[in-house]
This record gives structure tokens, C-alpha cells and sequence, in this order.
């Protein structure tokens, strides 16, 4: 059985290939996957397919079918193909091979064909939808590896930062841009595009660890709930600068933003995070008069020659942000506000607990 694909025939470094446009129902039935795990890395003519990647594409394009968006898939035929032009000389038309024969080598792709392939099953009228795919003819293993790794060498993963500012889809994104906005202690002094702030940054905080922080602080939000979250996490930040007088003092210019991230641990993403939990808390336990309970974080030591930071967020005299640390910081901002800590925060600030019982 013969099957036809519209079609641009195109020369790329010398190679003749051609753009074609498939429906996405055609994907699962020409592009199959081969188990390379039982072969060596130089045997392989791609990577091993990681199953863990595909549900979340998959979720990607059935939670935003109104405007989900793909790259071109990459592959090489390994079969008869013949280029028919709408005319004489065109480099329009419609590439033909026999549908036993196909055979392709998926050289950039695999995980958003086995996306396709399972989102189908959840919603089979995606099946009318089309997808662009560069055909190439297969040559050689040496030339189908040369060309993952070249299709794979210059791309660059965007920072957080800059995923959070450009996603309009996602709730806490909306909120956390809104309050870098509105909370005076925030606004000029988020950076947006990096993951990480440079030392001699001006700025006080990253767009990403404002965005963790909300996560921390409001859980699962969906859109029906952004205006009530953004008023929410406005009050809360609002609240928490004022409890903590470093900040504005940066925003007053009676500090430096690069003088205070040396020498106090307030700026930092760990602390954020810890304060988002710790509000989240807070605002469950005490819905009337969780403000008034935030003032015992006036009596918290920030400076980062504070030995009780040891072994909490700061390690080996670095300042430290895995899941440990963050729970240890939640632990000790909880216990310096005299709040109950739960079994698993008490071990993660034993030491101190064990210092202060002697």
C-alpha cells in the first residue's frame, strides 16, 4: 500500500531532504520505537527512549489542545521514496513510499512521537491534527549519530526565570508576576532572565525562587483561583517585609543589594521557600491572626555568621538549597517562633534541639 505525504524537497549541508507535513494519527503507525537498551552506546543509532518523559509531554498537549505546540520531528528513511512535484520543476508536491517498506530512524523526536502516540489514546480526535517532519535519506550508524549530535549541540535550555515570565498558561506564574509587580520590597529588584544571581547583581531576588516560594505557599492553584491567590500572596509578602526590615532598607538605598545577599541569608532561595511553607502553615493554623504570628520572625538572626545556620542552610560555610536544608530552615524558622515542629523537622535540626536541652 503506497502512502503519500505533502511534501518540499529542501538541500541542507549538501543533503537532499524533505519538509512534510503528517497527521498526527500517522505517527504511531510510521515512527516505531526499537528497545536500544540492549545494545552498546556505539552500536545505538539513538538514545534510549525515557519513558518517565512521555506522560508529561503527553498531559502537555491534552491540557492545552487549543494551542499546544511542537518542533518538527527529524528522521531518516530507510526505504523507497519517490518525489512527485505539483510540476514540472517545483520544489512543491507529495513524497510517496510503500507503507511495508517504511522504515525510519528517529534522529530528533522520539519522545514527542511517543507522546503523540499516548495522548491519542486519551483523545483520538487529535488524529486530524498535522505535525511538520524533515525526512532525510538514512546513509550510514556514523551519519544518523552525527546528526543527533548535531541536532542536539547548540540547544541551550532556557533559564527558569525566563520560562516563568514567558508562560502564560501556568496560574502561579501569573501570580508571581503579578506580586514582583505590587509588593514594593520586590519591585526593581527581581531578576527575570536568570537562574542565579551574578555577585555583583544589583538585584535582590530571582524570578524562580519567588515562583518556588508561591508554590510552597499556595499548593495547586487553576485559573479560576489566580485573583484569590494574587491577593493572598500580595498580603503575605507585603507582611513578611515588614518583618523582615533588610529588604526595604535595599529598597530605601540605605543598603546595597550585593552587600546584604553577603551578609545576611534573607535574599537567598532557601529562605524563600522556607517562608512560603512556613505561611502556608501558618494561614491554615491560624486564619484570623497569622500576621500577628509573623512578627516573631523580628526576634530571627539573619546574618550569615550566625552560628545556628550551620548545618541548617549553611554548609562548609556555603549556603545550600536541596529538600534537606529547606525543611531544616522551615524547622528553625518554626521553632524560633515557638510553633510546633513535626517529627521529621525535628530530626532535621536534632543538632540544635539536642544544643539547646543541654
Amino acid at each position: 500500500m503506497k502512502v503519500t505525504f505533502p511534501a518540499m524537497k529542501g538541500k541542507m549541508g549538501g543533503k537532499d531532504y524533505y519538509s512534510c507535513q503528517m497527521r498526527l494519527g500517522t505517527i504511531p503507525k510510521m515512527f516505531t520505537f526499537r528497545d536500544w537498551a540492549e545494545f552498546t552506546a556505539e552500536q545505538r543509532e539513538q538514545r534510549i527512549l525515557n519513558m518517565k518523559r512521555i506522560p508529561e509531554i503527553a498531559r502537555y498537549i491534552l491540557e492545552n489542545e487549543d494551542n499546544y505546540l511542537f518542533s518538527s520531528i527529524t528522521a531518516s528513511y530507510k526505504c523507497r521514496a519517490s518525489f512527485v512535484p505539483c510540476k514540472d520543476g517545483s520544489a512543491l508536491g507529495e513524497l510517496e513510499m510503500d507503507f511495508e517498506e517504511a522504515n525510519f530512524v528517529i534522529n530528533d523526536g522520539q519522545h514527542r512521537c511517543a507522546a503523540i502516540a499516548a495522548a491519542l489514546k486519551e483523545n483520538p480526535a487529535l488524529a486530524e491534527e498535522s505535525i511538520s517532519v524533515l525526512l532525510f535519506p538514512y546513509e550510514s550508524l556514523d551519519r544518523v549519530q552525527q546528526m543527533f549530535s548535531d541536532l542536539n549541540r547548540f540547544v541551550a535550555k532556557t533559564s527558569k526565570s525566563l520560562d516563568i515570565l514567558y508562560d502564560k498558561r501556568d496560574p502561579i506564574s501569573k501570580v508571581t508576576l503579578n506580586i514582583v509587580e505590587n509588593v514594593p520590597a520586590f519591585k526593581g529588584f527581581v531578576d527575570k532572565d536568570v537562574m542565579s544571581l551574578p555577585a555583583r547583581s544589583p538585584k535582590l531576588f530571582t524570578l524562580s525562587a519567588i515562583y518556588d516560594a508561591n508554590v510552597e505557599l499556595l499548593g495547586r492553584v487553576n485559573d479560576e483561583e489566580v485573583n484569590e491567590a494574587t491577593a493572598l500572596t500580595l498580603e503575605f509578602w507585603n507582611s513578611v517585609s515588614k518583618v523582615i526590615p533588610a529588604w526595604m532598607k535595599v529598597k530605601n538605598g540605605e543598603l546595597k543589594a550585593v552587600e546584604l545577599r553577603q551578609e545576611f541569608i534573607c535574599a537567598h532561595s532557601v529562605i524563600l521557600r522556607a517562608l512560603g511553607a512556613l505561611g502556608q502553615e501558618l494561614i491554615k493554623k491560624f486564619p484570623k491572626n497569622w500576621k500577628e504570628r509573623l512578627m516573631d520572625i523580628t526576634l530571627i538572626d539573619w546574618r550569615k555568621v550566625n552560628p545556628e545556620w550551620e548545618n541548617v542552610c549553611i554548609i562548609a560555610n556555603s549556603v545550600v538549597s536541596n529538600r534537606q536544608a529547606r525543611l531544616a530552615t522551615k524547622a528553625y524558622l518554626k521553632r524560633k517562633m515557638a510553633l510546633e515542629l513535626s517529627e521529621p523537622e525535628q530530626r532535621a535540626i536534632s543538632h540544635l534541639l539536642a544544643t539547646a536541652a543541654q
